[in-house]
This record gives structure tokens, sequence and C-alpha cells, in this order.
């Protein structure tokens, strides 16, 4: 790779970060209605970057809900194409008082970039725009072919990119797909992740009496949907933080020596996610390491719980309602449709007299698994070693990337997924960041990267 390419991301990198400032300072939370404009002025910005770092056919696709954004540079004959995958929708803020910054006003302290999407992902989806630019700029050409596929409803599971990729399928047609919306495993330490759980969820709604009723006069003799509700996600685990859902682990492969000893390799300890999440102890399935229980082993959580009286103070009420949302993160084999219906009947199962339940299914995504010896993840491996100078570790993550699965089947060629967050940035929750050293490492390791693809496949 030509050293100008390096010394252009270094000149220029007071003005890629006011750039990425201005993307980050767009509210585009896909999940929220009240946001829908600002999710389509995030789509314009990215059509408008792509065309301006000379990709061409740039074009807004309208979709069921938010667009999908498409550019292409297929100027490289016989070379690799590549179709770089990623998203600029956010997650919501909430709750706004534990941000030190606002989210959507972008602030550089000791050296990282804090604001909403940051990380997750659109620091990364800019840091490939920005590394493409400084190839062309100062070289005239591209080593490879590049298609980008950028969409505005990754964080409310990608509900309607499964259909554009099928009915664009020659459209998206490459060699590999690269995607950086993971994580290193930690700072100065890269990683390639080779497969993601999977997920599926639901909201429970019980219903008991047709209003809330005074405690004193009605305490004792009808169910509290509140107690009800506790009763039924207290039946989820056992002691042992073991799923008690009939049938979930049915599907479940065991983890292979191979793959167990490569994890222990790694030398993650307890004792550094407990001093990394602040909590007293770790808690999981009994049986597996803290890596296996997030990487290999399926979870049921409850993500929010809700009913009854919020303010201060005392309100001597039987709520009529209470409510749950629920996300089950899968491993291989898993069935998303199937583990709903597991859940479903468990639910009914366990729901105690006096009330009644909906149950209504949510996001869903099978889980992901590519072998890491493809020369195209080989290759990435050798970008992040030239820059980082340490061997790269290939991992499995804990997430979901519902498209990666919808890649997989209907593409049908390999997903490299190269991070450069790190685990500790906050992504969905208050303070979001992004550290500057792997924004700067992150573009010229992205360069490298195509180089090194040119030479693979």
């Amino acid at each position: 790779m030509d050293q100008a390419i390096t010394t252009y991301l270094l000149k220029n990198r007071g003005q890629h970060l006011t750039e990425l400032k201005e993307f980050l300072g767009i509210p585009s939370i896909s999940s929220l209605p009240e946001h829908k404009e600002d999710v389509q002025k995030a789509a314009g910005w990215v059509a408008q970057s792509l065309q301006a770092i000379g990709m061409e056919n740039v074009k807004v696709y309208d979709t069921k809900r938010h667009p999908v954004v498409y550019g292409e540079w297929l100027k490289a004959e016989g070379k690799p194409t590549v179709l770089i995958y990623g998203h600029y929708d956010v997650q919501p803020v909430d709750p706004l008082n534990l941000w030190d910054s606002p989210p959507f006003e972008a602030e550089i302290r000791d050296e990282k970039i804090y604001a909403r999407g940051a990380t997750d992902d659109k620091g990364q989806v800019f840091m490939h725009l920005k590394a493409l630019q400084a190839i062309l700029q100062t070289t005239g050409t591209l080593p490879i072919n590049v298609k980008f596929l950028i969409e505005g409803e990754e964080e409310v599971g990608s509900p309607n990119l499964p259909l554009f990729v099928k009915e664009n399928k020659e459209l998206l047609s490459s060699d590999v797909v690269v995607i950086s919306d993971t994580s290193m495993i930690e700072r100065g330490k890269p990683a390639i992740c080779y497969g993601l759980r999977g997920l599926c969820g639901l909201q429970i709604d019980v219903k008991g009496p047709k209003s809330d009723l005074h405690s004193g006069l009605y305490g004792g003799m009808v169910q509290n949907p509140i107690h009800a509700l506790v009763e039924i996600v207290n039946s989820f685990h056992n002691e042992k933080g073991q799923i008690t859902v009939e049938g979930f682990y049915d599907q479940v492969a065991e983890l292979t020596a191979a793959e167990k000893a490569a994890y222990e390799s790694l030398g993650i300890t307890d004792k550094s996610f407990i001093n990394q999440l602040g909590v007293p102890e770790l808690f999981g399935e009994e049986g597996y390491t803290s890596l296996e229980r997030t990487w290999v082993r399926p979870t049921l959580e409850v993500n929010g719980i809700y009913g009854g009286f919020q303010g201060e103070g005392i309100k001597t009420v039987i709520p009529s309602e209470a409510h749950a949302k629920i996300t089950c993160r899968l491993v291989p084999d898993q069935d998303p449709d199937v583990i709903v219906e597991l859940l479903q009947k468990h639910i009914q199962s366990h729901t105690p007299p006096g009330v009644s339940v909906k149950v209504t299914p949510f996001d869903k995504g099978p889980s992901f698994v590519t072998p890491f010896d493809h020369p195209a993840i080989q290759a990435a491996g050798r970008a992040y070693e030239k820059v980082y100078n340490v061997p790269t570790s290939f991992t499995r993550m804990g997430g979901s990337i519902p498209i990666v699965a919808v890649f997989d089947q209907i593409l049908n060629k390999p997903v490299v997924l190269m991070g450069f967050g790190l685990p500790d940035e906050n992504f969905h929750a208050p303070n979001e960041h992004f550290n500057l050293e792997n924004f700067d490492k992150g573009m010229e390791t992205i360069c490298y990267y195509w180089y090194e693809l040119e030479q693979s496949l």
C-alpha cells in the first residue's frame, strides 16, 4: 500500500472529524416515528457522501419504512468485488439525564468522540467512506470493486432489508461482504468475528381487572397483574441460570474442543469483566465460562418490565395491567420461530389464575457462523496485524446483526466482520463513544485490507 494513503488520512484527520460530527448530529432513531424525517435526512447524508468520495450510481431506495442507500465503483476490471454493509440508524438515547454531553452534539474528550451512533454504527460506516476516498484521492483508482449497502432499520431488526436483498440479488452480487459493526477484544487487540447469535423477541401483556383498583377495598380479592407477571418471568430460569422453557436447548450444539481451547487462549478473565461492568460478581448458566455464555450459549433476558404507579411517593392501587419485554439470543441450529412458539406455550402454562395474557412476537433473526480459514477472512487478519502489530484473534460475538444470516443465505458469499469498536464504548447506552485511536488505525487497516484482498481472491 502506498505511504501516500496514510499521509492523506493523517493530513485530513481534522476535516474527517468535522464531517463525522455532522453525521452524528442527525438524530436518526429508527424506532421512534417522530424521527422519521431525521432518518430520511441521514439517508440523504450518506448518499451525498458516497457521491462526494467518487461512488457512482448512488441511489436512495424507499422501503416500507426507512430507506436503503446504494452506491458503487466498478472500474477494477478482473478484481474482486466487495459489498460493504452498514447502518445509519441509531438507538434511542434514554435515559437522557445519564449523558454527560448531548447525545446528538458530538464532543471529543480524552481522544474519544461521544455521541449516539459514534461506534454503532455511524463511526464505522464513516471510516469505510474515508478509507476509499483516501485511496482514490492519492492513486486515482481502487484495488477492488466496491458496492455499498447502508440501511436505516438495523436497530429495529432490519424488517425490510431481506426482501430488498432478495429482489436485488444481481445488483448486490459480490465476492465477499464486509461489515464493520462489531468490536475488538480490547484496546490494541483486533478480532475478526466469525459467528453471531440469532435473536427473537416478544412482549408479554398481562391483563387483570378492567381498571386500577383501590388496594384497600380490593386487595386480597383479585390477582395483581404485576405479581402474576413476576411469577411468569421467574419461571424462565432456575437457580443455576439455566433456561427452563421445555425444548429450549434441544437444537443447541455443544462447543467443540478446538473452539473451547481457542477461547481459553485469549486469556480473558472474569475479573476483567467484573471491573469493566462494575458488578460484585458474574452470574450465568452453570458449567460454562463467561465467554462461552456470551458467545456460544443461548440466553433469555427481560429487557423491560412495567406496570402500576410510576411517580413519586405511593399510590395504593392494584394495577389493571403489567408488561414485560423479552429477548432471546440464539445459537446455530436454533430456529427463532420454534423458540417463539416454545416461549408462548411456556407463558400460557405458567400464567396464574385471575389474569389473561397476550404474547406479541417482535424481532427475529437466525444465528450465523462462517469458516474463519476463508481467504477473505485471513486477509483481514493480516491487514489488522500490519497496523496493530499483534496477532488477530478469531472470535464469536454475543450480539446479533440480523441481516448477516440473510446475506449468507441469499448471496451465498463469505461475510467478514471486521469491527473497530471496543466492548466498553456504551453502544445502546448513555455516553456512547468511539476511541479515536481505532478511528485512525481502523481506516489504515481498511486500506491495507483492500490491497490484501486484491491478492487473495
